[in-house]
């Protein structure tokens, strides 16, 4: 089943429009509706019967423990990928772990992952990830009922519901729907794909990671289903000595391919995800603490945290028990389906955008110093990977503005010069556009910025 949509874009610059002028019907219009609360609350229910999904737990059972749990979400792929005409290559990425502190005996960490092949660039990717594992007080108590059914069956809930509603459609680019495991012992699994693709050669442009993506009431007493926040480094983490010296002179500081991502995440919430406002944080995750985009971060690739605003530490890492007056424990009762929904379309509207865009503009250079104008330019795409490129659209914003403000198409060129635009007062950077409107993430020049 095959569907390629137009889309219709005005790309306005300050002195002059280009419009897209073709029928269109944007993908991202329709999708949202698709996604079911029902389907991702049962898909919740399941995870949670499983009783406990800890890393060290049970492996043999089909009731409880996590080998029950990644074998279930296992064959849900699979059926998804029976619907499609076999779309999805379902696989295993594991691999054995010990001699940690959380994960002592050796341990095989399985991650579950069903990969949709891109039509014109299969290699460059985009990925969801969830999280399978679940733990309660003690991080090694694998055999008391932990039932995480917000942190995390929430976001592997969206998961397998995104891959439900994006695999009815194709794509440019590829899709990864990713289950990962060991989370809460130390984010091994992610560092297991996060490897396994290095060594395949996989050009995962972007990871979505949806880490605890149900809980509306918090900690704080606010009780909020219209935000969301997304988490992202400033700077990337594999910099020399000398990346970092131009980055002190060029600036750079707050756009790393994973903040672009999160400025991308954030429009889409503004274009398309109703009475949901995104909440950049720049910070590359809470206080102190993790997530399984981070080891993809320190593999140099890029990704961010999509979560709830208002978190509730008593549904996190907790025995289920009545203490005091107060319930703790990560039950049921604590997700609200409907919000998990909208996160969930969140995230199949920006893995549709950023699937749908041609190649990511790379080697992207600046010139401008003691200039009126501003110079830009990047390296154009040779091969048939680049058959839906249409052109570039060059961004720019003051540096005290967290998202890119001003915007001018020039077409499918590998430079362009800004006139009477000093590149002293603004930040710049180069998004690819598709045949159909299609945007990638806005490219900043340098290292600081590649997605390469």
């Amino acid at each position: 089943m095959n569907h390629f949509f137009r889309v219709s874009i005005v790309l306005a610059s300050l002195s002059s429009s280009f419009v897209f002028a073709e029928d269109f019907e944007d993908i991202r219009e329709i999708l949202p509706e698709q996604i079911s609360s029902q389907r991702i609350e049962a898909d919740i229910r399941q995870l949670v019967s499983y009783g406990t999904r800890h890393t060290l737990s049970e492996t043999n059972s089909d009731k409880r423990g996590i080998g029950a749990a990644r074998r279930w979400i296992e064959n849900e792929f699979n059926k998804i990928s029976s619907a499609c005409d076999n779309c999805l290559e379902v696989i295993r990425v594991s691999g054995v772990v010990s001699g940690k502190e959380r994960v002592p005996r050796a341990t095989e960490v399985v991650n579950i992952l069903a990969i949709q092949r891109g039509s014109v660039d299969p290699n460059r990717m985009v990925m969801m990830s969830g999280d399978i594992d679940s733990r309660v007080s003690d991080p090694m108590d694998y055999t008391s009922d932990s039932p995480g059914a917000n942190d995390n069956a929430s976001g592997m809930a969206g998961v397998i519901e995104a891959a439900r509603v994006l695999s009815k459609s194709r794509f440019p680019g590829t899709i990864i729907y990713a289950g990962l495991s060991g989370e809460e012992q130390g984010l091994f699994g992610g560092e297991i794909v996060a490897r396994h693709a290095l060594e395949k050669g996989w050009q995962i442009k972007a990871v979505l990671n949806n880490d605890m993506i149900g809980n509306i009431t918090g900690i704080d007493g606010v009780t909020d289903n219209s935000s969301a926040r997304v988490f992202s480094e400033g700077t990337r983490f594999l910099e020399s000595k000398d990346e970092a010296l131009k980055r002190r002179y060029r600036g750079g500081e707050v756009d790393s391919p994973s903040r672009n991502i999160a400025r991308y995440v954030d429009n889409m919430a503004d274009q398309f995800i109703t009475n949901l406002d995104v909440m950049m944080i720049y910070r590359l995750d809470r206080f102190g603490r993790g997530g399984h985009h981070r080891p993809f971060n320190e593999l140099g690739i890029p990704g961010v945290r999509i979560m709830e605003t208002h978190e509730h530490y008593h549904r996190q890492h907790q025995d289920i028990r009545l203490e005091n007056g107060i319930e703790y424990g990560d039950v049921i009762e604590g997700v609200d389906f409907e919000y998990a929904k909208k996160l969930t379309a969140l995230n199949v509207v920006s893995l549709a955008g950023m699937a749908s865009a041609p190649p990511f503009p790379s080697n992207v250079e600046i010139k401008g110093a003691v200039s009126a104008n501003t110079s830009l330019e990047w390296t154009l795409p040779e091969s048939n990977v680049a058959e839906n490129l249409r052109g570039y659209k060059i961004y720019w914003r003051l540096t005290s503005s967290p998202q890119w403000t001003n915007s001018r198409y020039v077409g499918l060129v590998d430079n362009y010069t800004l006139e009477n635009i000093v590149i002293d007062n603004y930040f710049f950077g180069v998004a690819s556009v598709s045949n159909d409107g299609y945007e990638s993430p806005v490219v900043f020049p340098g290292i600081m910025g590649s997605f390469d």
